[in-house]
């Protein structure tokens, strides 16, 4: 049986009902991954003829498709679809990942930038528990721009998630 801790404020720990990515590899799969261990309901919006980097994104994801293959529009879409945008990077924010940041400022989105090689999960389980979306956004650099960081990803997001539930046997 799987019951939530309480936070510290005496209220139920936060996890969305939803998280949407744009399908991308790296970041945005490692979100769709989460969602999927989680039992959340995934989906979100990605490019025409589902393209990523790897060729087309996998139907195990419950994407819907764009009119363009252009990838802002679908990075756009997402956040404008979306409570708040978790973003998730390494280094610096750049390319697409900064495209997400500056869609969530001119939508007026909450957003959270979170550099995984310099923060800890637990800043992205305050926020959580802060901003409560119903629908997250999650967001961050692909697979050829930093090898492994879907990887990583995936792990920073089981951390995050596992410390707002915790499972306890009947």
């Amino acid at each position: 049986m799987t019951q939530r801790s309480s936070s510290p404020r005496g209220e139920p720990p936060f996890l969305p009902s939803r998280i949407v990515s744009g399908g991308q590899t790296g970041v945005d799969r490692a979100g769709l991954e989460v969602a999927i261990a989680y039992q959340i309901e995934h989906g979100g919006w990605c490019p025409k003829g589902r393209l990523s980097e790897d060729g087309s994104i996998p139907s195990r994801y419950e994407l819907v498709e764009m009119e363009t293959a252009d990838y802002p529009p679908r990075t756009e879409q997402n956040v404008i679809d979306s409570d708040a945008t978790l973003i998730l990077y390494e280094q610096r924010l750049k390319g697409g990942t900064l495209l997400t940041r500056r869609y969530a400022t001119r939508w007026n989105k909450p957003h959270l930038s979170v550099a995984m090689d310099a923060s800890s999960p637990a800043a992205v389980r305050v926020w959580l528990d802060r901003v409560r979306p119903q629908t997250l956004n999650i967001a961050g650099p692909r697979e050829s721009s930093f090898p492994g960081i879907g990887e990583r990803a995936l792990a920073f997001l089981l951390e995050a998630f596992a410390a707002t539930a915790t499972e306890v046997s009947p």
